[in-house]
């Protein structure tokens, strides 16, 4: 009986893990509300770190919340078209340097932590914003 029992739970758990498999990141991050909980966590990190803080002093939060939720929405395969500014003319004249792109990323993380976003669809976020660095870190 219990063999029959551990089967019938591998089944449903590979059954599980088959559904997750075919959404969207967007869909796995619970769509729009997902992100904007990501979003305002992420601006939470940011909003508490001194080594941060000093590129957004002059930042309209609100444009960089709605523009940041737009940019992950078309990355993560949501219904959405990212119309603003590339990331070249966003940063072009900030001085990022790398040390200060990669505590951002750990930032960001932080924030897919405490959205309980799991490890895989991190790392696949993460590996969709990757191509952007080159495009940020302008000293």
């Amino acid at each position: 009986m219990l063999k029959f029992i551990t089967i019938i739970i591998f089944t449903m758990l590979l059954s599980a893990c088959s559904n997750m498999a075919n959404l969207t990141l967007y869909q796995q991050l619970d769509g729009k509300a997902g992100l904007e909980r990501l979003v305002d966590s992420f601006i939470n990190q940011i909003g508490n770190d001194e080594q941060i803080i000093h590129y957004f002093e002059h930042a309209n939060i609100s444009h960089f919340r709605e523009g940041f939720i737009n940019h992950l929405c078309v990355l993560t395969n949501g219904p959405c078209e990212y119309t603003r500014d590339s990331m070249v003319e966003i940063h072009t004249g900030m001085h990022i340097t790398e040390a200060d792109f990669n505590h951002v990323v750990d930032l960001l993380i932080n924030a897919m932590n405490e959205q309980n976003i799991d490890h895989t669809v991190q790392n696949k976020i993460l590996a969709k914003m990757a191509p952007l660095r080159s495009e940020i870190i302008k000293i």
